[in-house]
């Protein structure tokens, strides 16, 4: 398909999109709602219950920047017509006012513009010793997390507690008990705030953070069980987060099987983060397709990183970077990976928000080799391995952005 065909119908579409970010970008609020200690809360969309949260997300489909609210626009947004926005808060970065920490100011933006909103906290201990309760550590953790919920409680739809705590944190730790206690530490402590300073409903759902690896037998451990069954036993919780980076689309489903059942009923769950990058990683040594290698002039032996490479070193044009996607069979057989799983998370009637990534952003590019994780394939952008278009805008990444728009629901935006 020529680029230039495809691109021009939209160029209008796109520059309108991003002034009207931009321009609800400058009017918007970037500080949290600032509220008395003592304040109930309220629901302006009128979803509140008498006794609890609002009415919860169901079944909602939205964009993920993970640590990097940078990196995408909210004209960017407005293309995919995502409604959910979802990112991470590293909690070493929370200082006196955590409302301008970069994540939680981006939420608090989208927040006043409309968008459901997840914010995770991420507590890196993957190369120290977590805390323990009552030391001076753990003192200090409570202490960022009340600055937190100062910022966004009663305003982000869902906090996750927790980015991905199997992985940011020391097998030891695992082991012992010492990063369940912690989790459950904090988790306890974010009940109690939100009970002393919004008694009669708040509008921020609880969940515990993101498992892992779920597919793989070893990895369900006493430490998941443990996990799960707080989460199930514990009533202001109401569910989990699950990140499958998976090698096949068939080894999501071991994460259902895992979770659900250990859930009480009425506990739905997040999926924040869910890719096919363990896959694309066991074809970066492949040999490129012999009809690409042909159409581009390329040696037959050249490499699929080393097509990776070359498009960030040298963006492609668009045609050139989709006729590679779609010419690897490891590819064009999974483009759908992000249609189908959200049509099988959504079946289970127990899904409340997935998240997926929005762009292609810098640490994925830097010293891109065969050992790298290919987390750029993922994108609904490919807004670093295509040119740009002449109004500037990003290129849409080959399947996964048609998906995405096609799956936005408009009772999945706030308020409707």
């Amino acid at each position: 398909m020529d680029t230039e065909t495809r691109k021009n119908p939209l160029a209008r579409r796109r520059v309108l999109a991003l002034m009207g970010g931009a321009a609800l970008i400058a009017t918007g609020c970037t500080q949290g709602e600032q509220r008395p200690a003592d304040k109930t809360s309220h629901d302006p969309e009128g979803r509140a219950s008498a006794d609890g949260p609002a009415e919860g997300p169901d079944g909602a489909l939205g964009a993920n920047f993970n640590e990097d609210p940078d990196s995408v626009t909210f004209g960017e947004l407005r293309e995919l017509s995502a409604s959910w926005l979802r990112g991470f808060v590293p909690m070493p970065e929370v200082t006196a006012d955590a409302a301008h920490q970069r994540a939680i100011a981006k939420l608090l933006d989208a927040h006043h513009q409309g968008y459901g909103t997840v914010l995770s906290l991420k507590f890196p201990y993957n190369h120290r010793p977590i805390p323990r309760p009552g030391s001076s550590a753990m003192d200090k953790e409570l202490a960022r997390v009340d600055r937190v919920l100062h910022a966004v409680l009663d305003t982000v739809d869902v906090l996750g507690i927790g980015n991905e705590p199997f992985i940011e944190s020391l097998p030891e730790d695992r082991r012992s008990g010492a990063m369940n206690t912690f989790y459950e530490t904090v988790a306890e402590h974010i009940i109690a705030y939100r009970k002393k300073h919004f008694p009669a409903r708040c509008r921020t759902h609880l969940y515990m953070g993101a498992l892992n690896h779920l597919d793989k037998p070893d990895e369900r451990t006493a430490a998941t069980d443990r996990w799960l069954s707080f989460t199930r036993r514990t009533p202001e919780i109401e569910g989990v987060d699950i990140h499958p980076h998976v090698a096949a689309p068939q080894r999501v489903r071991p994460y259902l099987d895992y979770i659900l059942p250990r859930l009480r009923d009425g506990q739905k769950f997040l999926v924040t983060e869910f890719s096919l990058v363990q896959l694309w990683k066991l074809h970066l040594k492949d040999k490129i397709p012999a009809r690409f290698a042909s159409r581009y002039q390329l040696p037959p032996d050249t490499l699929v990183w080393q097509v990776i490479k070359e498009a960030i070193e040298h963006p492609f044009p668009e045609e050139k970077w989709r006729d590679f996607l779609a010419m690897s069979p490891w590819f064009e057989n999974n483009k759908h990976f992000l249609r189908d799983q959200v049509g099988h998370f959504r079946d289970t009637g127990r899904l409340a928000v997935a998240t997926y990534g929005v762009t292609q952003g810098a640490a994925m590019t830097e010293n891109f080799g065969p050992d790298k994780q290919p987390w750029l394939l993922n994108s609904l952008y490919a807004n670093r391995t295509v040119e740009r278009a002449d109004d500037g805008s990003p290129a849409h990444n080959y399947g996964f952005f048609d998906d995405f728009r096609a799956l936005q629901r408009q009772q999945d935006r706030r308020g409707s």
